[in-house]
């Protein structure tokens, strides 16, 4: 796997935020996520974009994460908000969800921040157990969803 840094509006990102945003349609029924985002979020040094590419040089996962800080939104000083954490169906189960988690906290801690946030859903368990096994734990909510009921906040210090 080879994880390239890219802004997240490249075409590669954007064909791989359509499918997960399908993938969030299917299992929630709500259209996808609606939560804000935009290119510049993820811009170092407040953020990054990731995608792994395969032997092929086909794109098969993202990640990316972006600065937050104290922001009436549950967010703490020094957070970084992991997003759109995804790896396409035909090559889940190879550890690349785990692979870029690692490249995701490494890059925010090089960047100065302090602690890992994300936010996922009960329609989730992959990525709940992906979290939890990799040292997260409950936190308060935060952010778009910290009033839906299915929400789940974690965090992980850096």
């Amino acid at each position: 796997m080879d994880i390239r840094t890219v802004p997240f509006d490249h075409p590669d990102a954007v064909k791989l935020n359509d499918e997960v945003q399908a993938e969030y349609h299917v299992r929630y029924g709500d259209g996808g996520d609606s939560t804000p985002l935009a290119p510049t979020d993820f811009e170092p040094p407040n953020g990054v974009y990731f995608i792994a590419y395969d032997d092929n040089d086909a794109p098969v996962a993202t990640g990316g994460w972006r600065s937050q800080d104290a922001n009436g939104e549950g967010n703490e000083d020094g957070d970084a908000e992991l997003k759109r954490m995804f790896v396409i169906e035909q090559a889940r189960g190879l550890g690349l969800a785990r692979r870029m988690l690692a490249a995701l906290e490494e890059n925010a801690r090089a960047a100065g921040r302090t602690r890992m946030v994300l936010e996922t859903g009960t329609k989730q368990p992959e990525a709940i157990a992906l979290y939890t096994s990799s040292g997260y734990a409950p936190c308060v909510k935060f952010g778009y969803y910290r009033h839906f009921d299915d929400s789940r906040c974690f965090a992980k210090a850096l």
